[in-house]
């Protein structure tokens, strides 16, 4: 239950959007960037609120079948962008489409392709410019470093590396981009808390969660997540919702996906009180039931679709306060990561990048 109440309070606390993906891949160079005090600056943004539209009424359709060992590029080798100089090949995204449905179990399929092709892009893009800037900044990262995040990923997903070998054959995914995969994650995990050492959470912002808890505590509200589609990307929006009225993993398609902030979070908004939305939105909120997905909603030239997660009425729930050392945790958290997202958009707009189509 504390941990319920913590999203209440990373909501209150939350900054606005970043830059959408195409807006962030400018070629153009970017000013000197000071990583703190950019940071700074930013954390004094205030969050947005979106307005909902009309939802739509679509008939329920047969659930397409997944496609186990996807090629979106086929022919002869091509390249189809470069990163600082280093090319992506349609090799290479073939590897990381079918690497992402492995390690995700997100089908491939007529609903899900374009967003999967999509987003994988830019995992490869960024890929690209955080191993470019972990080098820069003499970060080093050994096979052995490799062999021990597989390691653990082969622990928490109940396997072996043996296994997962195998399975990366039977998928067609190279085992040197899995790796080099791997390298990447564990270098930017490296570059961030590095330059994230002089980032402090003080003792009058505890105060203020805390007080901010108390206050919260006696309005209704409701927990919701959210996955957010560009309309120009959203061409099987309506079947997206309804897939996920099917597959239960809305926070797995939501970090994948939605390029909303609440994309680090699985798309979770956290505690939104009764009100503070739209009345269009807060109406279709106060009709929904605990678990239930929503039609997409436009709004701002993109597509809302809201998972209602748990409602909260004072009269009848109680929840316990949470502790000084969890409120601290949760701000240092999300100061880390609103830094992560910021730092990365900067180097995205240093990058020299070139889309081939």
């Amino acid at each position: 239950m504390i941990k319920i109440l913590l999203f209440a309070l990373a909501i209150t606390f939350s900054t606005s959007s970043f830059a959408q993906f195409n807006s962030e891949y400018s070629t153009e160079e970017a000013e000197e960037y000071d990583a703190y005090d950019d940071y700074m600056d930013y954390e004094q943004e205030n969050p947005s609120v979106f307005r909902a539209g009309p939802q739509l009424e679509m008939p329920e359709p047969q659930m397409p079948q997944a496609i186990k060992k996807p090629t979106p590029y086929s022919g002869n080798l091509r390249i189809l962008a470069t990163v600082n100089g280093e090319i992506i090949t349609t090799e290479d995204i073939n590897n990381r489409v079918r690497a992402f449905c492995l390690t995700t179990g997100i089908p491939y399929n007529s609903e899900t392709k374009l967003l999967i092709i999509n987003k994988v892009m830019q995992n490869t893009i960024d890929e690209k410019i955080k191993m470019h800037d972990a080098k820069n900044n003499n970060i080093k990262i050994s096979d052995s470093d490799i062999d021990n995040a597989i390691q653990t990923y082969t622990q928490n997903n109940k396997t072996t590396p043996d296994k997962l070998k195998r399975e990366l054959k039977e998928f067609g995914v190279s085992e040197a981009v899995f790796r080099e995969q791997m390298k990447s994650d564990i270098a930017w995990v490296r570059l961030i808390r590095n330059k994230t050492g002089n980032i402090i959470t003080t003792e009058p912002e505890v105060q203020e969660a805390l007080k901010v808890t108390k206050e919260d505590m006696s309005k209704k509200k409701f927990m919701v997540s959210e996955i957010v589609i560009p309309r120009k990307e959203a061409k099987n929006i309506h079947d997206l919702s309804r897939t996920l009225r099917h597959d239960p993993r809305f926070e797995m398609y939501a970090a994948q996906f939605s390029q909303s902030p609440s994309s680090s979070s699985g798309g979770r908004l956290g505690w939104i009180n009764d009100g503070q939305l739209p009345d269009s939105l807060n109406k279709v909120l106060q009709k929904m039931s605990v678990n239930q997905v929503s039609d997409p909603i436009l709004y701002n030239d993109s597509y809302y679709i809201l998972k209602l997660e748990k409602k909260f009425d004072p009269a009848k729930d109680k929840m316990p306060e949470p502790s000084t050392k969890e409120i601290t945790e949760m701000l240092q958290n999300q100061k880390i990561e609103r830094f992560a997202a910021k730092y990365l958009q900067t180097l995205r707009q240093r990058a020299a990048i070139k889309l081939k189509e």
